[in-house]
């Protein structure tokens, strides 16, 4: 689901009430489990895992400017 949301908060928020638990719990495992230094951020409308430019200062080779997506 592609969303307008800023947040993870928001973009959980607005899902239909059958999907916020179980998106939540897989959030949870995502963050649990999320190698050391990767982030989690909202691009493309959704909830994404990325290897940040803190880590990986060369980015995404489409678009160097953002972030080295891992999880989407």
């Amino acid at each position: 689901m592609q969303s307008t949301a800023i947040s993870t908060a928001d973009y959980i928020s607005q899902l239909p009430e059958e999907r916020k638990a179980p998106m939540e719990k897989l959030r949870e495992t995502f963050l649990k489990n999320l190698p050391e230094g990767f982030s989690e951020e909202m691009a493309y409308g959704m909830i994404c895992y990325v290897v940040p430019h803190s880590t990986y200062p060369a980015g995404y080779h489409c678009n160097p400017e953002q972030a080295l997506p891992f999880i989407s």
